[in-house]
């Protein structure tokens, strides 16, 4: 009720000395104060300005009335630094009603997101990989604390000086020296990628060669992502799938069978295998929407063994314990099986997937075709397989002459 008050009292006030936020000068003229100055737009729709202390840009607000739950609701819009100051508020008056005909048809606005940490929380509260990154680069580092509105391209140049300085751990074996390298573009590149994109989900990207451009520093390392040149052939996989354990030979064989990746398979319930028509649908994956794909007959017969009897939210590969794999417990029974089948060292879980892969494109199978199956694009396939084909083509070229 005091709040109400509060903002009557200002509205008033602004009203009767004729405040107009569309003007710039007028906004230079405005005192600080913790209370926005407001403006009405029409009825039950406002928008407020708080000037910056320091003098520089200050802060917009939408405030909304939402009949259904009789009160106003607040959505801070940032400073919209990007933008010329006779622009500005065009663009805010613009997501202002935005934002009004979300709430007026029903909907809800987002929750009030100040920081960076804040923005990346919330980004990550349905991505578990994301939440795992933030954790360990984001959360404890400087610019967590920085306010979106204040955000600039000196902030994520420096965050990202800081992760390209951090160095990866090769060893995590909690007996001996751990052992450390220099961290991969690759790696670099996946980590910014999802810092940018929480970024982006409440950020208007800021004019190009501008301290407003945050979103500059955070662009990929061109050529960061070489060809996976580590293979294992099927007499290989045999060796591996005879000395890994009873209880990751089922998962292990999936990988052999299908180009998935590991994370996705491992996160696969019962219910998502038809046993009836031999269809899986794929939908927690890195490739973002479901997918849903035809499985050959080895496969099926493998996925109809490891479902039945089992619920339908059941982990489709399920340990002993009742728990679905994860990369903490897949890694030690792999690593193990692939010394004592005598394998390449360096041989993961991951590198399964890359030998099913290169194993379809030598086949001859359509890049598209196979891009649909792995779940990834046809652009990445011929990227890192794409000279495998040209193999495949002599190879059939020679069969056809014998």
């Amino acid at each position: 009720m005091e709040s109400t008050v509060v903002f009557r009292t200002h509205f008033v006030q602004n009203r009767l000395m004729g405040v107009d936020l569309s003007k710039v000068g007028e906004r230079e003229r405005l005192p600080a104060r913790r209370e926005p100055h407001w403006q009405r737009l029409r009825l039950g729709c406002f928008v407020g300005y708080r000037p910056s202390k320091r003098r520089g840009r200050g802060t917009w607000i939408a405030r909304i009335y939402d009949e259904d739950a009789g009160k106003y609701r607040l959505k801070c819009l940032g400073d919209f630094g990007s933008l010329p100051g006779n622009e500005i508020f065009a663009a805010v008056k613009k997501e202002t009603e935005r934002l009004a005909e979300l709430v007026e048809a029903g909907g809800e606005l987002r929750p009030h997101i100040d920081t960076v940490e804040d923005a990346c929380r919330d980004y990550a509260k349905s991505r578990p990989e994301a939440s795992h990154r933030f954790r360990r680069y984001v959360y404890s580092d400087p610019i967590a604390k920085v306010r979106l509105a204040k955000l600039r391209r000196r902030h994520t140049k420096e965050w990202r000086d800081r992760l390209q300085a951090l160095p990866a751990l090769v060893s995590r074996s909690k007996r001996g020296t751990r052992v450390y390298r220099k961290r991969a573009a690759s790696t670099i590149n996946r980590d910014m990628a999802i810092f940018r994109a929480a970024l982006a989900k409440f950020l208007a990207v800021g004019a190009p060669n501008s301290e407003a451009a945050w979103q500059e520093p955070l662009k990929s390392i061109r050529n960061a992502n070489g060809r996976r040149t580590l293979y294992l052939d099927r007499p290989q996989r045999r060796r591996l799938l005879e000395m890994i354990d009873a209880e990751g030979e089922p998962f292990v064989r999936a990988l052999c069978l299908l180009p998935l990746r590991p994370g996705a398979l491992a996160s696969m319930t019962a219910g998502e295998f038809d046993a009836r028509t031999s269809e899986l649908t794929i939908g927690k994956d890195k490739a973002g929407s479901a997918r849903r794909i035809k499985l050959p007959e080895a496969a099926a017969d493998l996925f109809a063994r490891e479902t039945k009897d089992k619920l339908p939210h059941a982990p489709l590969f399920m340990r002993d314990n009742g728990k679905a794999w994860d990369s903490q417990s897949w890694r030690k029974p792999i690593a193990a099986a692939v010394a004592a089948a005598g394998l390449p060292e360096g041989a993961t879980a991951y590198t399964l997937r890359h030998s099913t892969i290169t194993d379809l494109v030598t086949a001859g199978l359509p890049l598209l075709t196979i891009a649909q199956i792995s779940g990834t694009s046809a652009e990445m396939i011929e990227r890192h397989y794409g000279h495998l084909s040209s193999r495949a083509a002599v190879e059939a070229l020679s069969k056809l002459a014998l």
